[in-house]
């Protein structure tokens, strides 16, 4: 099925490279607009220009989703060219691997800073185009981390991710009278360039695949179906819910599987 977000304006935060790339380009395939907003420059202006060449209506506009100013710059010059906000895709967040007695205060306040209000301030800044609209879809890359599991190094990026949802459930029950929907994808072990970056040995991936029931770590693409359905009409009577895309990884009691 193609169109569902046919002539929709999308802003997608972190959508530089990984899921949220993925998230911008499975949005345009169907026909929506993009504003891409990351820190990353130059791999911004490539995804930009990757995508542009598929023929898709898309800006790249530098941004730390963690400065107020940024996003307000974001959403007034997105406004400038497309007029209206559609549909809003916070998936910016970090993840630094540290053990909780050598957390640095600076290391707690960056985490948090980015992952849990600049989703605060990403949807802040979006509501008063979505609301004099009447209409608009928010959707939020949380994880089954904090939310469902807890990891050994990721109190911080937990500690946000569990937050992120909490927030979405109370802006979900205040935003439903404008006609605003909030959502999440909550990701498993995703294949994605901060995995295969991350100077990783065969150990390490054959860990993260045994924790998961179908054998094998999951695909960007895949996460992006979901954020395809929750921002598309198909889900117009779903607010304050989260989907889990993780191929069973949460569900096995003990270590071994079948």
């Amino acid at each position: 099925m193609t169109g569902r977000l046919q002539d929709k304006v999308a802003i997608v935060i972190g959508s530089a490279r990984g899921i949220g790339r993925a998230v911008a380009d499975a949005f345009g395939a169907q026909g929506a607009k993009l504003a891409l907003v990351d820190w990353n420059e130059d791999e911004g202006h490539r995804t930009a220009a990757a995508f542009a060449a598929k023929g898709y209506d898309a800006v790249f506009l530098p941004g730390d989703v963690s400065k107020k100013a940024d996003l307000a710059s974001a959403v007034h010059k997105t406004l400038e060219r497309f007029a209206r906000i559609d549909i809003l895709c916070q998936n910016a967040g970090i993840f630094p691997q540290t053990l909780i007695e050598d957390i640095s205060e600076e290391e707690w306040d960056r985490v948090l800073s980015v992952n849990l209000k600049g989703t605060f301030l990403a949807v802040q800044a979006c509501l008063p185009a979505m609301k004099a609209q009447g209409r608009g879809r928010i959707v939020i890359t949380s994880s089954i981390t904090g939310p469902r599991v807890g990891q050994p190094r990721n109190a911080h990026y937990s500690a946000t991710k569990a937050g992120m949802n909490g927030f979405m459930r109370t802006a979900a029950v205040e935003l439903a009278s404008s006609g605003i929907a909030i959502n999440a994808v909550e990701p498993g072990n995703i294949l994605t360039e901060g995995i295969t970056s991350g100077g990783h040995d065969d150990a390490f991936f054959r860990a993260q695949t045994a924790a998961i029931p179908m054998g094998r770590l999951g695909t960007p693409e895949e996460v992006a179906a979901a954020f395809v359905f929750l921002a598309s009409d198909e889900a117009a009577y779903i607010t304050g819910q989260s989907i889990i895309v993780d191929g069973g990884q949460i569900l096995p009691e003990g270590a071994a599987t079948p």
